[in-house]
């Protein structure tokens, strides 16, 4: 049911006119009055969003830690919705950030609890983040283990009820199940090779009862980038299937931590091909009184994808990163393309296969819908265009990963061009006041900006230290600094230098320290935030980490957050004319800002700042330091 709006309507005002009274009677006065601060540089947010909204305009709004910037941007939202009639959309770094911004004590219940704003806000988690029914029967049938019957303790009654008016309420998220670590999750979750489109049960599923939900949200969807840019890359191919794109048309969206939309949108574009899947999905289907012409033409398949595998290990070229780039050979692309004719020679076979029923129905849907994805991974690899390709690990198999380089034309064409409003908030969306490398990273030609600094007297509750040394002696550093029991986060540059510290570490020091991973994400963060932790080491928390006050006391940057040297950065320098001042610094000048604005969140907050540098790394003092809160303290 549609909602009204928090203010009057009358002839003699605009929308936007009411609009902009409201919200200086509820900044300069109403929120005061309750207690909150009165921050200039929050109403200056608020109206350039305004704008914004008046204009359908695209905004780059950077506003420093403290600002309050979630407020600024939800009270012009939700009224726009209510005026539209469609819900805004916020669009958070990833998962984690989306259960922060809803928790109790968030933004969204203090507007609730005091100004009485009753606001219909709804979660659209991204698919891997929901139970999938069939694979966590086909480990249920495979494994024994604690946390599987603890799922299944879980499931709802209704799950598994015969009959069609069975009424079952959302289940199955992610963070329903905080003691299941990640690698446990991805053996049960959804994934790409799962075709709801096709599944017995989808209406029974804990994802699909999710999407029904938050549909009907009237004021905030809120969801990750990642589900974002799936839902754009997706939506044109399940409207033409007779499926419901995965979000609704949506008023204006929000991006909050919004310089990391274009990561975003190139892992939504991705194809995968993993090692093992393909070889598993056709032994399901060789039952019994499949034609002799059909397994032949599928041991054929599964022995060419087994051999082009083994070619890809051996065009790999070597190094320590997780995207393996791939030096491909002739032999390489040759296996491509006698795959590409195997699988089309496969699909005519099912053809014939459809009408006998003796492969179930679902099985050989879902393996038609993989084999068509997996045929135009394959023409992209051989191809030899514009895309990258990598081979990396993913959910405990090797994977060969093609990504299209070129995200702009795209973006424009679904997003940019759509006459949406759409807010980038950020503490750090320029380079010294400049908005140049994230619009052309995007493809965005006009836009709003604007950069407000942070409301707070850094000098008087923040330190800055710089620790020169030997790589070798960070993490002796790391375990002298822990020594005294304040509250810690360990900031990394990637998920294999968290793991290199780890290995590095002493036995007794690596049980008393949190790392990301080892549990559901938001289950780590409240057990830190009530001090069960005192020591947090994340690859993946550079931005949006609220931990206020006692509960974090200091950070430390293990190594600079330069981007490793993967194929995909690798592509980003190759077409750079200067790779170190359009590509790398810029990169790493962003994540150090974000990695450094965790400390400070509030008035009350206080602490140091720890940042180790090796001898390749303190060349890059003059580049970084102007970007410091305060003057550092080298050591």
């Amino acid at each position: 049911m549609r909602q009204s709006l928090p203010f009057e309507l009358s002839k003699e005002k605009s929308f936007f006119d009411s609009l902009g009274d409201w919200m200086g009677d509820v900044l300069y006065d109403e929120l005061p009055e309750k207690g909150f601060e009165c921050r200039d540089e929050q109403i200056f947010m608020a109206y350039q969003i305004e704008q914004a909204l008046k204009e359908k305009n695209v905004l780059f709004a950077e506003a420093g830690v403290g600002t309050g910037k979630t407020i600024a941007y939800l009270l012009p939202a939700v009224s726009y919705a209510r005026y539209t009639g469609r819900p805004a959309l916020i669009a958070c770094a990833d998962e984690t950030l989306i259960d922060q911004l809803v928790k109790e004590g968030g933004d969204v219940h203090k507007l609730r609890d005091h100004l009485g704003l009753n606001i219909d806000v709804r979660l659209a988690k991204s698919r891997d983040q929901y139970l999938c029914i069939k694979r966590f029967e086909e480990a249920d049938r495979q494994l024994e283990a604690d946390w599987i019957e603890d799922i299944a303790d879980s499931m709802p009654d209704g799950v598994y009820a015969h009959g069609s008016m069975i009424a079952l309420q959302p289940y199955g998220e992610r963070s329903d199940y905080p003691m299941v670590s990640d690698d446990e999750w991805q053996m049960v979750n959804y994934n790409a090779l799962m075709q709801c489109a096709v599944c017995d049960v989808r209406n029974r599923c804990g994802q699909t009862l999710h999407r029904a939900y938050y549909r009907k949200s009237t004021d905030l969807i809120i969801c990750s980038q990642d589900f974002l840019m799936e839902h754009l890359a997706t939506k044109e191919s399940r409207e033409r299937e007779g499926q419901l794109p995965l979000l609704p048309e949506v008023s204006m969206i929000v991006l909050d931590e919004g310089h990391l939309l274009e990561y975003a949108a190139q892992k939504a574009m991705t194809y995968k091909v993993q090692a093992n899947t393909i070889v598993t999905l056709l032994e399901r289907l060789m039952v019994d009184g499949v034609r002799e012409r059909t397994l032949y033409a599928m041991e054929r398949l599964q022995d060419d994808h087994e051999l082009f595998f083994d070619q890809l290990r051996d065009d790999l070229v070597q190094s320590e990163e997780d995207r393996k780039r791939i030096d491909k050979s002739v032999r390489l692309l040759a296996l491509g393309k006698r795959l590409i004719a195997d699988v089309e020679q496969l699909l005519e076979e099912f053809v014939f296969e459809s009408e006998l029923y003796m492969i179930p129905e679902y099985e050989l849907n879902m393996a038609e819908e993989f084999l068509e994805h997996y045929v135009a991974s394959l023409r992209i690899f051989v191809a030899q265009g514009d895309a990258v390709d990598w081979l990396e690990e993913t959910d405990g198999e090797e994977t060969l990963v093609i990504m299209p380089r070129l995200i702009t034309e795209v973006l424009e064409e679904t997003l940019f061009s759509k006459k949406t409003p759409i807010v980038f908030s950020s503490a750090t969306l320029s380079v010294k006041k400049d908005f140049s490398y994230i619009a052309s990273s995007l493809g965005i030609d006009k836009y709003q900006s604007f950069s407000v600094p942070s409301p707070f007297d850094y000098e008087d509750v923040m330190k800055i230290y710089v620790h020169e040394l030997t790589q070798n002696d960070k993490v002796a550093k790391v375990e002298e600094l822990l020594r005294d029991g304040k509250k810690t986060l360990i900031l990394f540059k990637s998920k294999q230098a968290m793991n290199t510290f780890k290995s590095k570490l002493g036995m007794m020091a690596r049980l008393t320290i949190a790392f990301e991973g080892d549990r559901e994400l938001s289950a780590i963060v409240r057990d830190f935030q009530d001090g069960t932790v005192q020591t947090f080491c994340s690859y993946h928390l550079w931005e949006g980490l609220d931990l206020p006050e006692e509960a974090l006391t200091r950070v430390i940057i293990f190594d600079l957050p330069f981007p490793p040297h993967d194929p995909l950065f690798d592509a980003k320098r190759a077409f750079a004319k200067d790779a170190f001042t359009e590509v790398e610094l810029p990169f790493m000048l962003l994540r150090l800002q974000q990695g450094m604005g965790r400390l400070i969140r509030t008035s009350n907050d206080y602490g140091d700042i720890h940042l180790l540098v090796n001898e390749e790394e303190s060349q890059m003092r003059k580049y970084f330091e102007d970007i410091l809160a305060v003057e550092p303290i080298v050591c």
